[in-house]
């Protein structure tokens, strides 16, 4: 390891910097052992439940998930979901409109509004506006940079 600076700023600094760098690869791995699960689970139904998982290998240590495959999530038909919604933050001036996301989506605060799917495809090409990376309401409209 290299030897650290010994201003306090300069250390605070680079702390900020590594808890953002853990907080970022640790959602990168839930993310993953997300889509590990669902591939497990659509190759046990595509080889027939009893040999996938025999031969499914259990994740053991630091932020793994030992709980069994859960299996894909249901699509937003299956669940009923085809409204989107737009997000406000707040700043100096007032509140202002930032993210669109789909209605189901679990990663909005509590400043969101409804709209059709009109309304989220020109908030869309309004270039302040921001698709959600987590539900990606640009793909379910259609739209790809």
């Amino acid at each position: 390891m290299f030897e650290l600076p010994s201003d306090p700023p300069r250390l605070r600094m680079i702390l900020d910097f590594l808890d953002e760098q853990v907080a970022r690869n640790q959602t990168i791995g839930i993310y993953l052992s997300i889509q590990q699960k669902a591939v497990r689970h659509a190759l046990s139904v595509a080889e027939g439940q009893g040999e996938a998982a025999r031969q499914q290998p259990r994740l053991r240590g630091r932020g793994a998930l030992s709980s069994p495959a859960a299996g894909p999530a249901p699509s937003r038909r299956e669940r009923g979901s085809a409204g989107f919604m737009i997000e406000r933050r707040r700043t100096p001036s007032g509140p202002e409109e930032a993210t669109v996301h789909q209605d189901d989506c679990t990663m909005t605060s509590d400043h969101t509004h409804r709209v059709g799917a009109h309304e989220a495809r020109l908030a869309l090409t309004d270039t302040q506006l921001e698709a959600c990376p987590f539900c990606r309401p640009d793909t379910e409209l259609g739209i790809f940079d």
